[in-house]
């Protein structure tokens, strides 16, 4: 019988393969020679961030709000110096903190005219909203020993500071904060959202109505859990219900004469608190 070499079916046919690739190459080469050439996407740079509105404004170390949101968002180091500086509240004192944004801020240099003698302490920060201000609650409130805290906060929410906001976030925020004075002892005054047409920094919101619709639950949560509600909105609304021009240059933060409106209505709020203790 002959005998047969069978191949191993496991070896590769090298030479075959070999001269099978030779044979293709003069083919392939004018198909090589048409493939484009793969195309290089370029990545646009972002666009620049919109110029800073009406509530980057310059602090008292002459840093604008955006300068410090890069490295304290909710602005602790404003009042870390003074709240060290501040002395506990004297035996019988009925220490009052008004915390909130630009119109506290401001209206916190009238203090000693239109509150003379009263142990008021003021702690607004420009262009804040309720999240920022939740933060420092605890440092720029609740350690400072207040017998009542005035919270005055929300339409830089509405006006999106932040980023935008729904009612139910803005009012999540108000009732931490008032949670948060209740646990520590602290009679809590639940300030109306002034009227507001427009926000000048950001025109189109209509924030009127929104205003009111936060103000009617101010109203409602204050009087379930027995908190004062401090109607500013009432006393200084038009007909559109904007803030009236006599009280603000802008329509959004009081002048003196609107904080002369504003002080006898607070002065009414923290005495009823007072009397609830």
């Amino acid at each position: 019988m002959p005998i047969v070499h069978r191949r191993d079916p496991s070896r590769p046919l090298r030479g075959s393969l070999l001269l099978a690739a030779l044979a293709l190459t003069p083919a392939l080469a004018p198909l090589a020679a048409q493939s484009p050439t793969p195309s290089v996407r370029t990545t646009r740079p972002s666009p620049a961030p919109p110029a800073a509105d009406r509530t980057d404004r310059t602090d008292r170390t002459g840093r604008t709000t955006a300068a410090r949101g890069q490295d304290d968002w909710a602005g602790l180091a404003r009042y870390r110096q003074a709240n060290a500086e501040l002395p506990p509240p004297a035996p019988g004192e009925q220490r009052v903190v008004f915390m909130g944004n630009s119109i506290t801020d401001a209206w916190a240099r009238y203090f000693p005219t239109m509150f003379p003698g009263r142990p008021y302490v003021g702690r607004g920060i420009s262009g804040q909203t309720t999240p920022q201000m939740l933060v420092r609650f605890r440092q720029d409130v609740i350690a400072l020993r207040p017998a009542v805290v005035v919270i005055l906060a929300g339409t830089n929410d509405i006006a999106g500071n932040t980023g935008p906001s729904t009612l139910g976030m803005i009012e999540d925020n108000l009732a931490s904060m008032a949670e948060l004075a209740r646990a520590n002892g602290i009679r809590v005054v639940l300030s109306s959202v002034l009227p507001a047409y427009d926000y000048p920094w950001k025109p189109g919101l209509e924030p009127a109505p929104k205003i009111v619709a936060l103000n009617a639950w101010l109203k409602d949560y204050a009087a379930r859990h027995d908190m004062v509600y401090l109607d500013y909105h009432s006393a200084m609304a038009d007909e559109r219900q904007g803030l009236r021009r006599a009280l603000s240059d802008d329509g959004v933060h009081p002048t003196e004469a609107g904080y002369r409106v504003m002080a006898p209505l607070a002065e009414r709020a923290i005495a009823e608190a007072l009397r609830a203790r």
